[in-house]
């Protein structure tokens, strides 16, 4: 029988998105004749609810970064009876505002449902202790630490980035065997082997020069302009390539900025090609988001971590720094000297790869369907 699969989601930020997006493209492959439905549960309610959840957060990303550390650290803390409540009452609100997503749950048979983000996650359980649902679950978790707001039982499995994530969970109650190390689900495109001159030529790029590529979210925010101009203060020429995510304003804003002759600049848009930008890339710059930080890995090139968001990405921060596969730049005033520095010690760079080689997990998706579909009781018919 063909399964039917739900992957849920939430757009609070760019990465739960490319996480469902790349799972989905793993049923799909490794299982031609299940269906597949994909929702973003943010789009199934209110303005109101969609404005807290979501644009909330990137209003504090964008302005009170620390505020929203804060909050992370505050929630991950043990249950005491006021955040019992608070867990208890956030509940009933998600419930109130996601009825759609409830009926969808509900008045659809599904064989399997995976979820990005915890938000789903948190309703199917509910559902599932009433007796109103009987659907198994799993969660893919989508940074390489993990959150106590993660755990939400019944969950028949927890996909994880890291072992230490996967311990993590075990240590909120996720009972042994619950929870799986796979890596973050990235697109296969990622990790493709790719014919580098073709790509430079396809993209106008200079290859015999090193190319920086600097990362701006999908949403493009953060002190973007700041850190685009600290880079072309470097001595060493270099070709940078610029992603301004959706953000036209910022797209417009560093075109004209007044750019040294030595640098060869590029400056992009949204694009659906950033596999082959990272492809060519020598060098990363960027937040380190989880999918993003994946994705840079699968394609084996060494990232220069700016502005980790409080919290998640600090997490994120201090793995790649742990495990040797990143330099970290505290502020945009010695940005230029450490990115020069860097791509001038050939033997640092290669030691640099080496690690980004070891902790790359490009099949993640496929593992993570793979290990998902025998939760249900399928299994793929096609071995990737």
């Amino acid at each position: 029988m063909s399964p039917r699969v739900l992957i849920l989601t939430a757009s609070v930020g760019a990465g739960h998105l490319r996480a469902a997006e790349a799972v989905e493209v793993a049923v799909r492959e490794s299982t031609p004749d299940a269906t597949v439905r994909r929702i973003d549960v943010l789009d199934m309610t209110n303005r109101w609810f969609r404005r807290i959840y979501s644009q909330s957060y990137l209003d504090l990303v964008n302005k009170a970064p620390h505020v929203l550390g804060y909050i992370y650290d505050f929630l991950d803390q043990p249950q005491r009876s006021r955040s019992n409540h608070s867990d208890k009452l956030r509940l009933v609100v998600e419930k109130a505002n996601l009825k759609k997503l409830s009926r969808v749950l509900l008045d659809e048979p599904w064989d399997l449902i995976i979820n990005t983000h915890f938000l789903p996650a948190e309703i199917i359980a509910s559902l599932r202790k009433s007796g109103k649902l009987d659907v198994p679950q799993v969660t893919v978790t989508t940074d390489f630490d993990t959150h106590r707001l993660w755990v939400n039982q019944p969950c028949e499995r927890y996909f994880t980035a890291t072992e230490e994530g996967r311990l993590y969970l075990h240590s909120w109650g996720v009972p042994e065997g619950g929870a799986v190390t796979t890596g973050i689900p990235i697109l296969p495109s990622f990790g493709r082997t790719k014919d580098r001159e073709a790509l430079l030529a396809k993209h106008g790029l200079d290859g015999s020069r090193p190319i920086v590529l600097q990362l701006a979210g999908g949403f493009g925010v953060g002190p973007i302009q700041k850190l685009f101009q600290s880079l072309l203060s470097a001595p060493l020429p270099l070709q940078v390539v610029t992603v301004c995510g959706r953000n036209e304003k910022l797209r417009f804003d560093l075109e004209n900025v007044d750019k040294p002759s030595r640098h060869k600049v590029k400056v992009v848009g949204f694009t659906r090609e950033i596999d082959e930008f990272m492809g060519v890339a020598d060098l990363i710059m960027s937040k380190p988001g989880g999918l993003t930080t994946s994705e840079a890995l699968a394609s084996g090139a060494v990232m220069a971590i700016v502005n980790p968001i409080p919290g998640q990405e600090s997490r994120n921060s201090d793995w790649l720094l742990e495990n040797g596969a990143a330099i970290k730049i505290n502020n945009a005033a010695t940005l230029a000297h450490k990115v020069t520095a860097l791509l001038e010690d050939k033997t640092r760079m290669d030691r640099l790869r080496q690690n980004v080689r070891r902790i790359a997990r490009p099949r993640a998706a496929f593992d993570v369907v793979e290990k998902a579909l025998e939760v249900a009781g399928v299994g793929a018919t096609r071995s990737y």
